[in-house]
């Protein structure tokens, strides 16, 4: 389905936006609180450095707030037109649906920000970006 040299794979898997060869982040599952904002300082395949500037990530919150829109749409169609929740109902579901995708949405929007800025490399070694 996804295969590697399409950004969608990056975005989606959380790789190297470079290489796509490994995880930017130290634990993939974003659902680990403690760890949602560790990331590697650099790829060990290609070297591509992930924080590009101090406060970097910064960004990514206004693609968070894109995608949490889109996130809270879905949740509106699904329950008020689909079901036919009444608006508390479906208030309550949008709510619900924002904290349950939470750390999806920050990590997706992280994932989204630094796909802006790298453009993928397939045959990127490590020390050419130094």
């Amino acid at each position: 389905m996804l295969k590697k040299g399409n950004k969608l794979y990056s975005i989606l898997t959380g790789s190297c936006p470079k290489c796509h060869e490994e995880s930017m982040y130290i634990n993939n599952n974003p659902y680990a609180i403690s760890q949602i904002f560790k990331m590697h300082e650099r790829c060990s395949h290609c070297g591509t450095k992930y924080k590009i500037e101090p406060s970097f990530f910064y960004g990514s919150m206004y693609v968070s707030y894109g995608v949490g829109i889109a996130f809270a749409v879905a949740a509106f169609v699904i329950a008020f037109l689909f079901i036919g929740a009444s608006l508390v109902n479906t208030f309550i579901a949008i709510v619900l649906t924002m904290i349950v995708f939470m750390p999806f949405i920050i990590r997706l929007s992280r994932n989204i920000w630094i796909n802006f800025f790298i453009k993928y490399e397939p045959k990127s070694i490590k020390g050419q970006l130094e």
